[in-house]
């Protein structure tokens, strides 16, 4: 299972410190999804030997509308194994799910934003995942918990029903926001949702991870014939 983090300057804790904390929780691997303003230095592979956990390069594009998102997401796609944009609008959300170059469409349901059977259907057909992001299930209270939830688990409808692929991430900004794997099922348990779903959901990130590095490795490319960088192989 995977986290995705935001790490420093981005959040509170550096890339080194976050993959230490999720190494001592059982994560097999740490997705680093800070957003396009404020990227890390770092070493991915340097960090991952010395903690024993995989780090996986992303990035959480943040846009105003689909124009700039589109040249954002167009930009990072050849650097990143992960290209996350950051939802929270119906025309952010629409744009993410028709386009097959973003990976994963973050909190689709913060802000404005929604998510109904025809997004869903869209995510379903070009592999875009949706993020259960339990976020503000761990860090708020009251009303704004209760709301969350609700949104959770009509997006959890929804992804069912559709059979859409998904992801799960508490989305921490620091080691101190880290929750052990255990921790997040049993969150999930609490607000509706099997154990297996979000665990599930916590493994998707690796194997998004391992796809587009296949995808991206040279290897994938037979000498002498071209190939769209995401065609898959026959």
């Amino acid at each position: 299972m995977y986290e995705a983090v935001h790490a420093h300057p981005d959040g509170q804790s550096t890339v080194e410190r976050l993959a230490e904390t999720a190494a001592d929780y059982g994560f097999e691997g740490v997705v680093v999804r800070n957003h396009s303003s404020a990227r890390a230095e770092y070493d991915a592979e340097k960090i991952a030997d010395e903690a024993g956990i995989d780090v996986v390069c992303g990035v959480e594009v943040r846009a105003d509308d689909p124009q700039q998102a589109s040249g954002a997401v167009g930009n990072h796609r050849t650097d990143e194994t992960i290209v996350a944009l950051e939802g929270g609008t119906n025309a952010l959300n629409r744009f993410a799910v028709e386009n097959d170059k973003v990976d994963v469409l973050a909190d689709p349901m913060a802000e404005s934003g929604d998510v109904n059977h025809v997004l869903a259907k869209a995510a379903a057909e070009n592999g875009v995942r949706f993020e259960f992001n339990l976020a503000g299930v761990l860090r708020t209270h009251g009303g704004r918990r209760v709301r969350t939830i609700q949104s959770l688990r009509k997006l959890g409808e929804i992804v069912d029903y559709y059979d859409a692929p998904y992801v799960v991430s508490a989305d921490p900004a620091s080691h101190l926001e880290l929750r052990a794997p255990r921790e997040l099922l049993a969150v999930g348990e609490e607000i509706g949702f099997s154990r297996e779903f979000v665990e599930e959901g916590l493994a998707e990130w690796g194997r998004l991870a391992e796809r587009n590095r296949h995808v991206q490795s040279e290897s994938f490319i037979e000498p002498g014939v071209e190939r769209g960088r995401y065609e898959e192989e026959p």
